[in-house]
C-alpha cells in the first residue's frame, strides 16, 4: 500500500478520482473475498498482497474526491467529517477483529469486507461526482512511478522488516531509488510528483509537521497498548477498547475543528493542537499497574484526543489547499505517504533507541522503563511539530489558502 499510494494518487488526477477510487474499492473487495477463501498461508500472502493494491488506490482518492466536489469555504468541515469517520474505523477495528476471531473465525474479517464494497461502489456510482485534472496530458511518467514504488517499496520493506538478511539492501535499494526519483521529477515534461508543489510553504511546513504527528501518533499509540497489557494487566481487548474516548473525541469535534480553521486559519490550531497532544501524552508517561482507568489513564488519553481533534482536520486541510485543485490526487498521496512513513518511522525506530526487543515486552521491569522515555520522545516530537507550524506558519491565513485552492478548477462530469 506505501509503496504505491503515491501514483495512485496521480492516476486519480489523470483518469478521473472517483474512477480510480472505485477501481480500488472492488479490487479491495475482490482481494478480501480472496483472503477468506484462501486454504494455504501462501495463497493468503498473495491475496493480501493484492489486497494492499486496491488499498492504496482507494485511499488517497476519498480525500481528494472531497477537494474536488466541494467548494473552498466548506472542505474543512468536510474534511473534519472525513478525520472524524477515518478515526472511528482505526479504533473499532483491531477490537471488532479480535471479538470476530474470537466467537467465529479470522476469515469472517475478510468476508464482512465484501458487502461493505460492494455499498460503497453502489453509493459512489450514483451520488459522487467525477472530477481530474482538466490539464493533465497523454504522457505519463513511467520512470518516475516505477522509482517511487520501489523507493516507498524498499524504504517500507526496511522499516518494517527490520530483522530481516534483506532489509539493508532494500533500504539501501530504496533510498537510491527516491534519490533518483527526486532527479528524474525534476527533469521530466509530466511528473507524477511535481516538485513545485513543494515552492508553497504551507504545502512544505503541512508535510514536514505530518511526518513528526504522525510518527508521534504511532508511537503512543503501539506504547499505550502494550503498556496497558504488559503492566496493567489488560487484555488485548480491553487495552483496544481503552482508546475508544479517543474515536469518540474525533468524531463529535473534529467537523468544528476543520470548520473553525476555515474561518481563522491552520496557524492556531496546528500550532495549539501538538502542544495539547504533547501535554496529554506526558500524563500518560505516569500509568503503572496500580492505575485505575478514569484517574490514571482517561485523562491523558482525553488531552491527547484533544490536541488531535485540533490539529489533524486544519493539517489535511492546509496540504490540500495550498496545492491547486488539479493536483488534489498528487497532493493527498504525498500527504498519506508521509503520514505513514513517519508512523513506520516511530514503530520501527523507538523500540531500538529505547532499548527493546524480543522478550523484553514480557518483561514489566524491562518494558516499564523503555515505555517511559518512548513517550517523552513523542512528546518531544509533538512539541516540535507545533514550534514548526507556529514558526513555518506565520502569515497564512484561511483566505491565502482557499486562493491557492481556487488557482485552477477541477473539470465536473
Amino acid at each position: 500500500l506505501a509503496a504505491l499510494i503515491l501514483v495512485a494518487g496521480a492516476l486519480g488526477d489523470r483518469f478521473g478520482r472517483r474512477r480510480i477510487f472505485l477501481i480500488g474499492v472492488v479490487w479491495f473487495g475482490v482481494a478480501s473475498l480472496l483472503c477468506a477463501v484462501a486454504r494455504t498461508p501462501e495463497l493468503l500472502i498473495v491475496a493480501r498482497l493484492v489486497q494492499g493494491v486496491g488499498g492504496a488506490l482507494l485511499t488517497p482518492g476519498s480525500l481528494s474526491i472531497i477537494q474536488g466536489s466541494f467548494p473552498p469555504s466548506e472542505r474543512g468541515a468536510m474534511i473534519g467529517q472525513w478525520a472524524g469517520l477515518g478515526g472511528i474505523a482505526a479504533a473499532i477495528g483491531p477490537p471488532l477483529g479480535g471479538w470476530v476471531v474470537d466467537v467465529a473465525t479470522w476469515r469472517w474479517i475478510f468476508w464482512f469486507n465484501v458487502p461493505v464494497a460492494i455499498l460503497i461502489a453502489v453509493i459512489g456510482l450514483r451520488h459522487v461526482p467525477e472530477s481530474r485534472d482538466p490539464a493533465a496530458t497523454r504522457g505519463h511518467d513511467i520512470t518516475g512511478s516505477v522509482l517511487a514504488v520501489l523507493g516507498l517499496g524498499g524504504v517500507t520493506f526496511a522499516l518494517i522488516e527490520n530483522e530481516s538478511a534483506a532489509t539493508v539492501p532494500l533500504g539501501i535499494l530504496g533510498l537510491a531509488a527516491l534519490a533518483a526519483f527526486v532527479v528524474v521529477e525534476h527533469r521530466t515534461a509530466h511528473p507524477v510528483m511535481p516538485l513545485h508543489l513543494f515552492g508553497s510553504r504551507v504545502f512544505s511546513v503541512a508535510n514536514a509537521m505530518t511526518l513528526l504527528v504522525y510518527g508521534a501518533l504511532g508511537g503512543v499509540m503501539l506504547f499505550l497498548v502494550l503498556q496497558l497489557q504488559v503492566i496493567v494487566g489488560y487484555t488485548p481487548l480491553q487495552a483496544g477498547l481503552a482508546t475508544l474516548p479517543m474515536t469518540a473525541v474525533l468524531l463529535v469535534l473534529s467537523p468544528r475543528s476543520g470548520a473553525l480553521s476555515d474561518r481563522i486559519g491552520p496557524r492556531l490550531q496546528m500550532s495549539a493542537g501538538p502542544l495539547l497532544a504533547a501535554a496529554g501524552t506526558l500524563l500518560l508517561v505516569g500509568i503503572d499497574s496500580d492505575s485505575g482507568y478514569l484517574t490514571g489513564v482517561l485523562p491523558g488519553l482525553f488531552l491527547f484526543s484533544l490536541g488531535l481533534v485540533a490539529l489533524v482536520a486544519p493539517l489535511t486541510t492546509s496540504v490540500m489547499a495550498a496545492a491547486p485543485d488539479r493536483f488534489a490526487g498528487v497532493a493527498s498521496g504525498i500527504n498519506n505517504a508521509v503520514a505513514r512513513t513517519g508512523s513506520l518511522l516511530a514503530v520501527a525506530a523507538l523500540p531500538a533507541v529505547v532499548g527493546l526487543g524480543g522478550a523484553d515486552y514480557e518483561r514489566p521491569e524491562v518494558f516499564g522503563p523503555g515505555y517511559v522515555e518512548a513517550m517523552v520522545a513523542c512528546s518531544v516530537l509533538l512539541a516540535a511539530g507545533g514550534v514548526i507550524s507556529f514558526l513555518g506558519l506565520a502569515g497564512a491565513s484561511a483566505s491565502s489558502s482557499r486562493d491557492r485552492s481556487e488557482e485552477t478548477d477541477v473539470m465536473r462530469k
